[in-house]
């Protein structure tokens, strides 16, 4: 049976079929939702002018607007909403692209009452879960799948004294979910102490985490506690681990295999109380067979993974994130800006972000300060952000129209991953446009 869900939940059907929109809809009115229709793309935005839903119930095949434009804009308009297609059999590898674009699953027709109601309850659980996460983890902004899960993690893994290791590219946030781990732990009043293992030299790294005494080595003229000392009772996270020596690597091992170490030079032995947390942007598995790494200091940092997905993977939070920043650096800079131009939001959207959140921070942090009323405008973002469409420079080989026109076409596909939206912006024509000229001129994606 489908488990009970949230009652007054809102929920949007976009189908062009009416039957299903009044069976559907008064399925779900009698399990105490919320229901709205509309029969095509067009509708459903503009109900998302006014109106904001929990659930969509999208069909993928629609006249005009199709179930996949629809969901991109849903998820660049509402990124909170849960999305659900609606699919013929024929159809589940385009119901698979949505699911990677966003959408939270699929459901092929004819369905069985029970099995949407499942769907939808589970939509709501996670939107449930991930609202009492936000409110927990309010420096961490996001409501990917991805980031769910990361939320759900954090809020296991902090009642515990378990070691973690946060995986992810820079810029991703990692210090932050360490942080959130420590914060909402047993440990939160006792101190959370932060070492950079690529920012010093071996030797100092050393003296750094355990500490030393006095004449252990030139310079050392009183003892000092180490980052392991002052974190007793706490969290101590070890920053970029995959960048410590290996030397260094062994001490550490003991140190989480027996909770004692002794400072440099000295020959007391320290116990403490400490919970590890590490962080690393490289491939340990890696550098474990690249012998970079030590295999068994490896399986004790990693008892819980976390991996944070790069921004990329979550397109979807950039609007989150944008009006996150908005609000802070207009804040900060005592500015009252509020607003973006609708190029703007392409612009950000259609950028990969190498540097993740941190990129994206700073850009908008550079576009607050720099525009002179309440409106950032594309002359506000730096200039490989606005040209980031690329210039395009190639030899046609072809002494026809038609067939310099399906050279043009196939190179810029496939410079952009065969992304039509990208494409499109990059050729500055519609993606209707771009879609017919494809049709016409015979271009499909190549198989893998």
């Amino acid at each position: 049976m489908a488990k009970d869900t949230s009652v007054g939940s809102k929920i949007l059907i976009v189908d062009d079929e009416v039957n299903l929109l009044e069976s559907l809809g008064d399925l779900l009115s009698r399990k105490g939702y919320d229901v709205a229709t509309a029969q095509d793309g067009t509708e459903a935005m503009a109900r998302l002018d006014y109106e904001r839903f929990q659930v969509m119930i999208v069909d993928l095949r629609m006249p005009g607007m199709s179930g996949l434009e629809l969901l991109e804009k849903v998820r660049a308009e509402s990124p909170e909403t849960g999305v659900l297609i609606l699919t013929a059999y024929g159809s589940i590898k385009s119901a698979v692209t949505a699911v990677k674009m966003g959408a939270y699953d699929y459901i092929c027709k004819p369905f069985m009452p029970d099995e949407i109601l499942g769907a939808i309850g589970n939509i709501v659980e996670q939107q449930r879960l991930f609202h009492e996460y936000e409110y927990e983890f309010e420096n961490l902004i996001g409501k990917h799948r991805s980031m769910r899960e990361v939320y759900r993690l954090i809020n296991q893994v902090s009642k515990t004294n378990c070691t973690v290791l946060v995986l992810g590219e820079s810029g991703t946030g990692k210090e932050l979910v360490a942080y959130a781990i420590h914060h909402n732990s047993d440990r939160r009043n006792k101190p959370f102490i932060k070492v950079s293992c690529a920012a010093l030299p071996e030797g100092v790294l050393e003296s750094e985490m355990f500490g030393h005494e006095r004449g252990a080595f030139t310079n050392a003229y009183y003892r000092r506690k180490g980052r392991f000392e002052l974190a007793d009772g706490g969290t101590l996270l070890l920053d970029e681990i995959g960048d410590m020596p290996l030397s260094t690597q062994v001490k550490l091992l003991r140190v989480l295999q027996e909770r004692e170490f002794e400072r440099v030079g000295g020959n007391e032995t320290i116990e403490v109380d400490v919970r590890i947390i590490a962080t690393t942007n490289k491939d340990l598995d890696g550098a474990v067979n690249e012998e970079k790494f030590r295999e068994d200091l490896y399986y004790r940092l990693s008892v819980v993974p976390i991996r944070l997905p790069s921004l990329r993977e979550r397109k979807g939070d950039v609007p989150l994130l944008v009006g996150h920043f908005l609000k802070k650096f207009s804040e900060k800079n005592n500015k009252r800006v509020s607003n973006l131009s609708k190029d703007v939001m392409d612009l950000l959207m259609a950028y990969d972000w190498p540097g993740n959140v941190r990129e994206l921070e700073n850009v908008m942090e550079r576009a607050v300060v720099l525009t002179k009323g309440d409106t950032i405008t594309p002359y506000n973002l730096p200039g490989h952000l606005r040209d980031s469409s690329g210039n395009i420079s190639l030899w046609v080989q072809s002494k026809s129209l038609q067939g310099a026109e399906k050279q043009l076409l196939s190179w810029v596909l496939a410079k952009t991953n065969w992304n039509v939206k990208k494409a499109a912006s990059v050729l500055k024509i519609s993606r209707g446009t771009l879609y017919s000229k494809m049709k016409k001129l015979n271009l499909q994606k190549p198989e893998k």
